[in-house]
């Protein structure tokens, strides 16, 4: 491993100057829901972005509207050695499908995403000296015991289930993460993102709300599995961005896992009633039965995002949704089949 020579960052020098008001930053999985979301909101603060993805999940139309010549895209995978040796001051790896039926539909890619594809973006942290930022996430509790689950919760995870390339891959990303942090070998921080929605979301992602809107939309049933008393926590795209960078900008390294979600917990029931409800549809609603290994609750304790970034969700449920819809409606009415729900995705949704 290369070190990082006079920008060699160490975990007892306070995390190192500053950052520069514009930073170049590598964004691995910019064009998927998310990613995109974050290439916008540093375009927006005049940042020079290159956005790095293969497309297996990510969608190029999510990045039509970046037409600046501080972007760029490289359609690349992060399980192969990246194309070209990279300057920058932070990287951002989000580069992992994030759903049951993407994440499952190639279970060993998944699992070397997570594992392969942070080595090599870790590699080029330590060799450039930049901030890394891992988007971890909620998986890595599984099925908790502990609720609402705090970072030092040590997770109830099944290891040969059909969600452990994901959940096992995510943990085992985190390892290599803190391993970089403790040997001194970069200035790595762990985001564990819960449940998050919004515009550019996929309707065949499998997630519940894209479900529920994509089969209000349509006039189906609303597909509700287990009795609909499990629940989850939602947090708006634009919530869990400004969480991430604060995250990233944060001058003291936290050395911990930060929790970054909405704590505002219903049940599965409740979100598909509200979805009713502002679409005006007259659905009905369908239970199927629970998926393998699926959460029974799932919400996060923020206190030591509140604590060490000073942040907190802002928009509630009923204002999320009603973009989001909108974006869904947009959706279907420029490509009816885009806001289809596959039985695939109903299969493995969560």
């Amino acid at each position: 491993m290369q070190a990082m020579g006079a920008a060699r960052w160490r975990q007892d020098e306070g995390g190192g100057p500053a950052p520069a008001r514009r930073r170049r930053v590598l964004v691995a999985g910019g064009a998927g829901f998310l990613g995109s979301h974050l290439c916008a909101a540093l375009l927006a603060q005049g940042h020079h972005v290159t956005c790095l993805d293969n497309l297996l999940t990510g969608l190029e139309s999510n990045l039509a509207g970046f037409q600046s010549p501080q972007f760029r895209f490289l359609r690349h995978d992060v399980c192969d050695p990246l194309p070209e040796p990279l300057v920058v001051e932070e990287i951002y790896n989000l580069a992992c499908p994030a759903s049951p039926p993407q994440y499952q539909a190639n279970p060993v890619h998944t699992m070397l995403t997570n594992v392969l594809g942070t080595q090599h973006l870790l590699a080029a942290a330590a060799r450039c000296g930049a901030r890394f930022l891992q988007a971890s996430t909620s998986e890595v509790y599984g099925d908790p015991e502990q609720h609402p689950q705090h970072e030092d919760y040590r997770g109830h995870v099944r290891s040969t289930g059909p969600r452990a390339c994901y959940d096992e891959g995510k943990r085992a990303a985190e390892t290599l993460c803190f391993d970089y942090l403790r040997q001194g070998h970069a200035d790595v921080r762990v985001a564990r993102i819960f449940n998050t929605y919004g515009p550019r979301m996929r309707a065949d992602d499998g997630r519940v709300v894209s479900n529920l809107i994509c089969q209000a939309l349509g006039g189906g049933e609303l597909t509700i599995y287990g009795d609909g008393t499990q629940t989850r926590s939602f947090c708006y795209a634009s919530d869990l961005i400004s969480g991430l960078m604060a995250l990233m900008d944060t001058q003291s390294n936290p050395g911990v896992p930060v929790n970054l979600g909405n704590p505002h917990e219903q049940t599965v029931l409740q979100i598909a009633e509200l979805v009713l409800a502002l679409t005006n549809s007259r659905s009905g609603i369908s239970f199927r039965r629970l998926p393998v290994d699926d959460p029974r609750r799932r919400c996060p304790d923020i206190e030591r995002a509140q604590t060490l970034l000073g942040w907190r969700p802002q928009v509630t449920l009923e204002q999320g949704l009603r973009p989001t819809i909108a974006w869904f409606a947009s959706q279907a009415a420029a490509d009816p089949a885009s806001a289809t729900v596959t039985d695939e995705a109903l299969l493995r949704s969560r």
